[in-house]
């Protein structure tokens, strides 16, 4: 009981963090795309078009649940091993899966839902063939892969919190993972855009980052503040 309201509280500390990203992330969109012809270049075109593809398979084709499960499942076994846990016992099937994991904690039990497994693994795929053939003349197919492992991501998760009880969610409270899902998704979208992009450097983003933090702390302390001071004046007028 303790350690959920530990947690409760952390996620209530985190909600200007996930303004601060969210207003990051527009900012950097905005950037790109009054970049000259970068909103209507072939990186971007891709990504969209990757993305709106999965979205009409999604939709009209047969859901690829076991993809997804083997995706879900992988994705908890790689975080932990980065984490230095032993991992065994994969089991994957169409009515779910499960991994064991000799340590657990919150980011290996939630990464499922912020880790886009299928775009990281397109990237990683893209720059290790790269190494040995020159891919220069290919990046709108990274783009279109991205976009269709982030859509897929996107769709799943979306499909799998809202129509599915999730342990991995209940066991770590709704209110914080929901907040921690959300931070670590934009987390990923802010970061994978910088580093990729050639007209946005990572360390602009990340300065444009922290303003952004220091803005939305500053402004939610500023506003309790003037809420605590409203109260200690009404308290003080009722009982005088």
């Amino acid at each position: 009981m303790a350690m959920r309201l530990l947690k409760l509280f952390i996620a209530i500390l985190l909600l200007p963090m996930c303004v601060a990203l969210t207003l990051s992330g527009l900012q950097l969109a905005q950037a790109l795309a009054l970049r000259p012809g970068t909103f209507a270049g072939t990186p971007t075109v891709a990504f969209c078009v990757g993305y709106a593809l999965w979205l009409v398979i999604f939709v009209a084709l047969p859901k690829p649940i076991r993809t997804y499960v083997l995706g879900h499942e992988l994705t908890h076994a790689l975080w932990a091993l980065f984490m230095g846990a032993r991992v065994s016992d994969l089991r994957v099937g169409k009515s779910g899966g499960q991994v064991r994991t000799s340590k657990s904690n919150w980011a290996i039990v939630l990464a499922p839902y912020f880790f886009p497994f299928y775009a990281m693994l397109f990237i990683a795929l893209f720059y290790l063939v790269n190494a040995f053939w020159s891919l220069a003349d290919y990046g709108w197919v990274l783009f279109f892969l991205i976009g269709l492992g982030w859509s897929f991501h996107v769709t799943f998760t979306l499909m799998t919190l809202v129509t599915v009880s999730q342990p991995d969610v209940q066991s770590q409270g709704v209110v914080f993972s929901a907040v921690v899902i959300y931070l670590m998704n934009m987390l990923f979208i802010v970061g994978t855009a910088a580093c990729l992009s050639h007209d946005v450097r990572l360390a602009d983003v990340a300065g444009g980052v922290g303003k952004n933090w220091v803005f939305c702390y500053g402004w939610t302390l500023d506003k309790l503040w003037l809420f605590w001071h409203c109260a200690a004046s009404w308290l003080h007028q009722k009982h005088t």
